[in-house]
């Protein structure tokens, strides 16, 4: 089961990249009540020349298309961008878009943000979600978001940073196990009949 998260932070140390980590934390914790887990984060501050060139290119170079196959080969995502101007950061925008739009169907996607101010949350719902589900993804019902004053760690109620990065975590590992039982069932005697059947036929096929 491989686990990748993309952090697009660019300070060090980044509370974006801290976010992304506990993320990974949470979800590895669930995946491995079952089975290994192998987990990669990737920081878009290291590959930021690489994607601004492929951009202008149209040819990702060697390490930041191993980046890009590590993403789209992985049995889940975590996302993590700090907000600029009310959105997710260019970085983390030009990354995407370095992306075949189809590589991510399908795949399970956790969607994080950091900011200074609460008030910047909604960029979750109004430009990370849309963006992953443009990309035809599974957005995981619970996003994250960590404004400075969440760092304190005095809220340990459910809806406090740590219960949301746990709900949140939970629901990607279900997510995941889920997928990857899909991507493992062997084809059977109905795929067959199913990829011949005209749809109308199929649903005939299914009325008692």
């Amino acid at each position: 089961m491989k686990l990748v998260a993309v952090s697009a932070g660019l300070g060090r140390p980044s509370s974006t990249r801290l976010l992304a980590d506990r993320l990974v934390q949470a979800a590895r914790a669930r995946l491995e009540e079952t089975q290994p887990v192998e987990v990669r984060v990737i920081e878009l501050r290291d590959l930021a020349t690489d994607i601004a060139h492929a951009l202008v290119t149209g040819f990702p170079n060697a390490r930041l298309r191993e980046a890009v196959d590590a993403v789209t080969g992985a049995d889940g995502l975590i996302a993590v961008t700090p907000v600029f101007t009310a959105s997710y950061s260019g970085l983390f925008k030009s990354f995407v878009d370095v992306l075949e739009p189809d590589a991510l169907t399908g795949t399970p996607v956790l969607v994080a943000a950091t900011g200074g101010t609460a008030r910047h949350s909604l960029v979750l719902e109004h430009a990370m979600r849309p963006l992953f589900a443009y990309l035809r993804a599974v957005v995981v019902p619970t996003a994250v978001y960590a404004a400075s004053e969440d760092w304190g760690g005095g809220d340990t109620s459910t809806e406090g940073l740590a219960g949301r990065i746990e709900r949140a975590g939970g629901e990607l590992a279900g997510l995941m196990t889920g997928q990857a039982a899909a991507r493992r069932r062997p084809a059977g005697p109905a795929d067959e009949v199913a990829a011949v059947m005209p749809f109308e036929e199929q649903l005939a096929a299914l009325r008692p």
